[in-house]
């Protein structure tokens, strides 16, 4: 495989997994499967290029630790802009700085910036990407997936996979061919986009705020513009009807107190914001992640990272069924993970925008004392950010379990002078314990043996996606043992 486009294939073909669509989901997913020795083959109806109309313009703390673990986090943030405080509503800014984490702010960077840096890894690790081809329809049997797919030119074919993950967005051809439903409805109608230039730099790297019936948000792309995402309480019109500056100006005015000389539009376009998941993110040998699976409205800036999340946690136990070292129940957790994550920042990200646009008394006098509340209370304020940032969740565990299992494991120091998340980028699950432990030679190639740099003497085995398998804290040789067997394999 070399990374590049080829002729569609036909039945027989011989990648283990075909990632349909490759925005941030598909490209993060592709890459690990890739990097783990599995032939992947991602299908792309899009031209080879990088579009530059991003909606996505944030990059959270937990995201920025999964790219972390995969060396692109630096890179990123040298292109992007740090913001310690986060907006929520109104004039609530919440302070980000207190995160426990090595990315303590929020990142505004444009998707592409985002997707250019997966997919050259994507590429250095061969994954073969068609472009300009598209699924038409799925076929399952016991043995695998026939994914019938079409070229730009009128050709047609079969990919033939062990599993198949739709990431191909909100209007996904892999939920189609699974018949799947994607229940909700339609939050926010006829929001504007522009990208244009300004006589005026804003004062803050985001810019946004809400009053009365007008919403506006600018971010800037580094290259001179600005992103505009504006909307007007009153204006639900269709998505194809025309817009011009003007109205743009207008929203942003009304938003913002001034539309800081908007000019030289390159791009103006219209959508509709929907919250919407479906109620399976696996059917057979077949899986939904990102935009395929939920979507959400654009407050909090949650949509991207949480597709790049549902690839985090897909990728490395698609690797080890595929690589027979666990049973295909593994793939289920992906479902029991993820699922109550996608529930959570729709209503989180609902939320924020009918409490920035809240209007009517009792709506006004809710935010008012969300924002009381919010303001006082410590404990209140770390789960509401932790939620927004990723940080905050924890995946179920079984009872009994120690408290420790199913958490985000933050970036620990590691004896030697390195830390835990630097010890992942292998993909490899991170035993870390006190003291030296012989794990034998069966399991190296897929296990890193690493010890704290304090005095803690709890034993942790971290997943590939830098959450907590196991842990112990008077670990014996046989009970770390017993541990690898039933999660490493």
């Amino acid at each position: 495989m070399n990374g590049t486009t080829g002729n569609t294939g036909t039945t027989g073909h011989a990648a283990q997994i075909v990632v349909v669509g490759s925005g941030p989901t598909g490209l993060l997913l592709a890459g690990d499967l890739a990097a783990a020795g599995i032939p992947v083959t991602v299908v792309e109806k899009r031209p080879r290029k990088i579009s530059n109309l991003s909606r996505a313009f944030v990059l959270h703390a937990r995201t920025l630790e999964q790219l972390d673990a995969r060396g692109l986090a630096d890179g990123l943030e040298a292109v992007g802009r740090p913001l310690d405080s986060l907006r929520l509503f109104g004039r609530l800014a919440v302070d980000l700085g207190g995160l426990p984490s090595r990315f303590n702010h929020l990142l505004v960077i444009p998707q592409y910036e985002v997707e250019k840096a997966l997919q050259e890894r994507a590429v250095a690790a061969g994954v073969d990407f068609r472009y300009e081809t598209e699924l038409t329809g799925l076929t399952q049997d016991a043995d695998g997936v026939t994914a019938e797919v079409r070229t730009a030119s009128g050709a047609t074919g079969e990919l033939r996979a062990a599993y198949v993950v739709g990431t191909d967005g909100m209007r996904s051809a892999v939920r189609a061919a699974l018949g799947l439903p994607f229940p909700g409805r339609s939050a926010i109608r006829s929001v504007v986009l522009a990208d244009v230039r300004l006589a005026e730099e804003p004062a803050n790297v985001l810019t946004v705020n809400a009053v009365g019936d007008a919403f506006a948000f600018l971010a800037p792309f580094g290259d001179g513009y600005h992103r505009v995402i504006g909307w007007h309480r009153g204006r639900n019109v269709p998505d194809d009807t025309p817009l011009d500056l003007a109205e743009v100006k207008e929203i942003t005015r009304l938003a913002l107190g001034r539309d800081y000389g908007m000019h030289d539009a390159r791009w103006m376009s219209r959508f509709h914001s929907d919250e919407r998941q479906a109620p399976a993110y696996r059917v057979g040998r077949v899986f939904l992640a990102g935009d395929a699976a939920h979507v959400h409205t654009p407050a909090g800036g949650q949509g991207m990272n949480t597709g790049l999340q549902d690839a985090a946690n897909l990728g490395w136990k698609l690797a080890q069924v595929l690589h027979g070292h666990a049973p295909d129940a593994l793939l289920d957790t992906y479902q029991a993970e993820r699922h109550p994550v996608g529930r959570s920042v729709l209503r989180s990200s609902g939320g924020i925008v009918r409490l920035a646009m809240a209007k009517r008394p009792w709506t006004l006098a809710l935010r008012a004392a969300l924002t009381t509340v919010l303001d006082h209370a410590a404990p209140a304020r770390r789960r509401a950010v932790g939620r927004i940032t990723g940080i905050g969740y924890r995946y179920p565990a079984p009872r009994g379990a120690h408290p420790l299992t199913g958490t985000r494991v933050p970036d620990v120091a590691l004896a030697g002078g390195g830390r835990l998340y630097e010890a992942l980028r292998d993909g490899r699950f991170v035993l870390i314990t006190p003291d030296a432990h012989d794990v034998g030679s069966t399991r190296k190639d897929r296990l890193t043996l690493a010890h704290w740099a304090s005095a803690r003497r709890t034993a942790l085995l971290v997943r590939p996606d830098g959450y907590t398998a196991w842990a112990c804290d008077e670990p014996s040789p046989a009970a770390i043992d017993a541990a690898l067997a039933a999660h490493v394999g």
